[in-house]
């Protein structure tokens, strides 16, 4: 699929078909995740792939899933086929960021006047949303909120925090977010050129 159209036609999808999705397809999105920047090659950010349909209903509940239903979305956080939970570790930037090749002329690490390991870990995952429209399927973002919950139900380590779950499916006939009727800010106020 043309880049461009890929982008156009990415959306959160909240609705999926039960077909299931090859690992071979799930591990072709992480390998081009892994393509995403990544500060210093700090290469902080980790997935977990649930595709059980068990822990895929306990990642639901940790998502706070019964609130979105309640309010007439479908379950889609639990029923997409696939679910992909990123990671991202402070910690990798910061042991990075003391080594030699990366400390200031001080010795210090770097002040980190925005939190890279988040950005990447964003990066990161709009490579995945674009990656399972390019290959014909859908997805949608949802920020973790309980990060001890997911933590502990998923075993990540210490070190790493959750930051978002990725669904990924075959899409559905869904219920749009009523968001959208904000419609998009016009470019003139989005784009500033030489200066704001």
């Amino acid at each position: 699929m043309e880049f461009e159209r890929t982008v156009l036609k990415r959306r959160m999808v909240r609705h999926y078909k039960p077909d299931p999705v090859s690992m071979t397809r799930v591990n072709r999105i992480l390998e081009l995740a892994a393509h995403a920047p990544s500060a210093g090659f700090s290469q902080g950010v980790a997935y977990v792939v649930v595709s059980d349909a068990e822990t895929r209903k306990q990642v639901g509940i940790v998502q706070g899933e019964k609130e979105y239903s309640s309010v007439g979305f479908h379950k889609w956080i639990s029923e997409a086929p696939v679910s992909i939970v990123v990671c991202t570790s402070e910690k990798i930037y910061h042991d990075r960021y003391r080594e030699k090749d990366k400390v200031k002329e001080d010795g210090m690490e770097i002040d980190w006047p925005t939190p890279y390991w988040f950005f990447d870990a964003g990066c990161s995952s709009m490579i995945i949303l674009l990656a399972a429209v390019d290959m014909g399927l859908a997805a949608s973002f949802t920020g973790v909120a309980d990060v001890p919950g997911m933590k502990k139900l998923l075993g990540i380590p210490a070190e790493f925090h959750p930051v978002g779950v990725i669904s990924i499916g075959s899409p559905d006939k869904d219920v749009k977010s009523p968001s959208l009727k904000r419609g998009r800010r016009p470019m003139k106020d989005v784009v500033h050129y030489g200066r704001w």
